[in-house]
């Protein structure tokens, strides 16, 4: 049993793996061609999210992995709320939270009067003490967006019980830990993918190289000329 239960269980990540993925290409949200980044590097690949996320049956689908994992034995839900930061992460808070029959909330990002951003939650969502809540959201690239929540989180004295996303391209972040008091929470993902990425200009990005417009999709989404 201790060496068939691994085996079973890695078989079973790799099946939703190829499903992730199956789903994020049948969308279109993989996309190829001279992509500009928030980091201000290149990519010859690129995560168009919301082309997966307005497909209510594909996101429904993908939330269910996240729901199955939570739910004991008599399928009851082992979480009392399901939490996502702002945009994809609502619609992926509410329909995950909505399969296991618990609160969905979101939290906005607000700046502080000393500058700094963080997230706090809409106004009318709670967090109970003690109450056991999963942290969802799309792609992972720094891990920021969950990260500035879990204070929020903490400070209302929840029990971050997982963090999950769609996909993984942060190469290699697996946890996230906590500014407020330093605790770590390790990160899930359905689905790990490397995109290579290069600093701007013909000296290291082969797009730049062949003259391939660039399309800024996490801004404007406009075509420009070469880099």
């Amino acid at each position: 049993m201790t060496t068939i239960r691994p085996a079973i269980d890695a078989a079973a990540r790799a099946s939703v793996a190829r499903r992730t993925e199956e789903l994020f290409r049948r969308s279109g949200a993989l996309r190829e061609g001279h992509f500009l980044l928030k980091s201000g590097r290149h990519s010859d690949r690129y995560l168009e999210k919301f082309l997966v996320l307005q497909d209510a049956a594909a996101t429904s689908e993908l939330c269910g992995f996240w729901a199955a994992r939570y739910r004991d034995e008599n399928g009851s839900a082992t979480v009392d709320v399901v939490a996502g930061p702002t945009t994809g992460g609502v619609v992926l808070s509410f329909e995950t939270a909505r399969q296991l029959g618990t609160r969905g909330i979101f939290a906005e990002e607000v700046q502080a009067a000393d500058g700094t951003l963080r997230r706090e939650f809409r106004r009318g969502f709670r967090i109970e003490p003690g109450e056991r809540v999963l942290l969802v959201d799309d792609i992972l690239t720094t891990g920021g967006s969950l990260l500035a929540m879990v204070p929020a989180i903490e400070s209302a004295g929840g029990e971050i019980v997982g963090c999950h996303v769609l996909v993984d391209r942060s190469g290699g972040l697996a946890a996230l830990t906590s500014p407020a008091t330093g605790r770590s929470y390790p990160l899930h993902a359905l689905w790990r993918l490397e995109l290579p990425t290069w600093e701007a200009g013909e000296a290291t990005c082969p797009r730049c190289v062949e003259g391939m417009p660039l399309d800024a999709p996490g801004s404007t989404g406009a075509v420009r000329g070469p880099a």
